[in-house]
């Protein structure tokens, strides 16, 4: 069966428009050095919006924000690329004169084109597919209203890794970036968990207009019994917000397993109390 394990590049791409002028872009077909066959493939462009605050992409529905998945134009749709090679496929943006200002959201979707697809005379059926999105903001009265809702870090975990999250919206009409810089340490030890020579510790989330963002973050190679001091600092609209926590990680079983011991040594002292206590009655008599 042909190999569809194809990539595009970029993933996601910026763009600033004025309204009344075109713009050129292009994404990148990567066909792996694996892959068994050329792969066949169609490019489409969708509306791009997102549903609730864990941000589902909603490529269908079509919102003041998605206009420009109509001004979009490939310039060729259909196409193959050959295993081990790439290809890239232009597309144009021609921004209306009376565009709104603010920001405009759409995806170039690539797919395995089905009816087309075969190897070894067996038709392939299933359709593979990837989308690059694309972030754009049109000039002129842009709008930034937005906030840190919540800044958490929890003060106990039985498992790892632990998750950080945060809560921040946009009341306005383009895009945000909010930044993330997180610190980890173990308490007793001093040994610096994060920031590291792979890991800086710092990330960023795009938070679309009109829209609410629950944004989770898990942080790995922690002990797994142990205190940790975590600080989790959020960049975002000119705000900035700091939260410093000591976080106690214990499982579940060591609890249990402490919370046993305890007892077995409780009763322990219960049992030698009243032993002695008899005793005691005995001597007496």
């Amino acid at each position: 069966m042909q190999n569809n394990s194809f990539t595009i590049l970029p993933m996601s791409q910026r763009f600033s428009l004025d309204p009344g002028k075109t713009y050129k872009g292009k994404i990148t077909i990567v066909n792996p050095a694996d892959a068994t066959s050329d792969f066949e493939y169609i490019a489409s462009v969708s509306p791009y919006s997102v549903v609730g605050e864990d941000y589902t992409a909603d490529l269908v529905t079509q919102s003041n924000h998605s206009e420009i998945s109509k001004w979009i134009k490939i310039s060729e749709p259909v196409g193959k690329v050959a295993p081990n090679e790439s290809k890239d496929v232009e597309f144009t943006i021609k921004v209306p004169v009376d565009a709104a200002a603010g920001g405009q959201y759409a995806t170039i979707n690539v797919s395995s084109n089905a009816a087309n697809s075969s190897d070894n005379g067996v038709s392939v059926q299933n359709i593979f597919e990837m989308a690059s999105v694309i972030y754009a903001n049109v000039s002129g009265e842009i709008v930034h209203d937005g906030e840190i809702i919540e800044n958490n870090i929890p003060g106990f975990s039985a498992v790892t890794p632990v998750t950080l999250s945060a809560l921040i919206s946009n009341n306005g009409n383009v895009h945000e970036d909010a930044t993330f810089v997180i610190a980890v340490s173990d308490v007793f030890s001093g040994h610096v968990i994060l920031p590291t020579e792979e890991d800086a510790g710092q990330y960023n989330e795009i938070i679309m207009p009109d829209s609410t963002k629950k944004i989770e973050r898990n942080i790995s190679n922690l002990p797994a019994i142990g205190l940790v001091k975590v600080s989790q600092t959020i960049y975002y609209n000119g705000d900035v917000s700091i939260v410093e926590k000591n976080i106690f990680i214990c499982p579940i079983w060591f609890m249990a397993l402490a919370l046993l011991t305890l007892a077995a040594v409780i009763t322990t002292i219960v049992m030698i109390i009243r032993h002695h206590h008899k005793k005691n009655k005995r001597t007496v008599l």
